[in-house]
């Protein structure tokens, strides 16, 4: 005979439920955070405590050998650093969204990378910046393209994501903003380096009055970017970068562009692209790679393999990514001389290079 007792897992889950009911009834008249109203809404994803960060610093540049050791040092010392800031937000709990814009500022700040201080100039010697970050959990994303006086463009893009309805501000409009927003404003020369200053003369000597040139090869690159997975498997991407040497007053490059030179969705990867911008926004790379993932089951390293080597590479198009999937596997293909880059893990594996 069937018992007409009530199971002890029956008992439990109608006391669940009515511990629960009375936490809302008792919570009702007090305003809560949006963090508590998340927590208790959603239920915790966990990710076993693993974490993931994967960084570059741009694709193209120089071939092995053309740079000193001194030099090659730098590069390493500098993208050393940033993992080690994004790793220590995500070691200690923080979220993706923190960690990539944590780096990317960090490499908007230092003057070896194409974007922020340091950025290549257009063809009237000034910096016109573009960023985009983009929230995996959420499907929220922001980007400011055409900027010359936001000291750190992914800050902005963030704010635009968080702060308004919008995706993308562009030149004046979304430098009101960001000040507005109270991010910190600099003067154009600030971004100027002598050593960026230098390139733009030579480009200049060769460009033809009236005619815009196609950049050099090695200047068609360059970009800043970030991509991680958090402890709760929250994913994020971010990407920064001045563009190319001596583009047109106005041009847009695919950084800013959401499914094109970033792209995160927390159920397959998170992506930012460096290379020749206008490539990868035919391509609509970034997204291609979740694409590839989703709808046909590739796996992260293969799907930027694909992407990277086959498709771009029949286009003769130069440039690179990196990606990291909701199970902390990364990609970090090229097809150029050199990719900056590097990558950390829960794990305890961690790899910065150039080659």
């Amino acid at each position: 005979m069937k018992s007409k007792g009530i199971h002890c897992s029956s008992f439990l889950k109608i006391n669940r439920m009515f511990f629960a009911s009375l936490l809302w009834f008792f919570l009702a008249g007090f305003p809560l955070s949006a963090q508590v109203k998340q927590a208790l809404e959603e239920p915790a994803k966990g990710n076993s405590g693993r974490w993931t960060l994967v960084i570059h610093g741009g694709a193209g540049g120089p071939a092995r050998g053309t740079m000193t050791n001194e030099r090659e040092k730098d590069y390493l010392d500098k993208l050393n650093e940033a993992l080690q800031l994004g790793s220590k937000i995500l070691a200690n709990g923080g979220n993706s969204l923190d960690a990539v814009e944590t780096v990317v500022n960090f490499l908007e700040d230092c003057p070896l990378f194409n974007a922020g201080r340091g950025a290549v100039l257009n063809e009237n010697g000034k910096a016109e910046l573009d960023a985009a970050i983009m929230d995996g959990r959420t499907g929220m994303a922001g980007a400011v393209a055409g900027v010359t006086t936001i000291k750190n463009p992914v800050t902005a893009a963030r704010a635009v994501m968080e702060k308004t309805s919008h995706v993308m501000l562009v030149g004046k409009g979304a430098e009101e903003f960001a000040e507005n927003q109270g991010l910190q404003p600099v003067d154009p020369s600030y971004f100027i380096t002598p050593e960026r200053l230098d390139s733009w003369e030579k480009w200049k000597a060769k460009a033809t009055p009236g005619k815009n040139s196609t950049p050099a090869e090695k200047e068609k690159s360059g970009t800043v970017g970030a991509v991680a997975l958090d402890l709760k498997g929250n994913l994020a991407a971010a990407t920064s970068t001045g563009g190319m040497t001596g583009k047109m007053v106005g041009r847009v490059g695919d950084s800013p562009i959401i499914g094109a030179g970033t792209y995160a969705k927390n159920n397959t990867c998170a992506v930012s692209a460096t290379g020749h911008g206008e490539y990868f926004i035919r391509n609509v790379v970034a997204y291609d790679l979740s694409a590839l993932m989703e709808y046909l089951g590739m796996p992260v390293a293969e799907a930027g393999k694909r992407i990277i080597m086959e498709k771009l590479g029949q286009q003769k198009a130069a440039g690179g990514l990196i990606a990291v999937d909701k199970d902390g596997n990364i990609a970090m293909p090229f097809n150029t001389n050199a990719m900056f880059r590097g990558f950390a893990k829960s794990t305890g594996e961690h790899e910065a290079a150039i080659y």
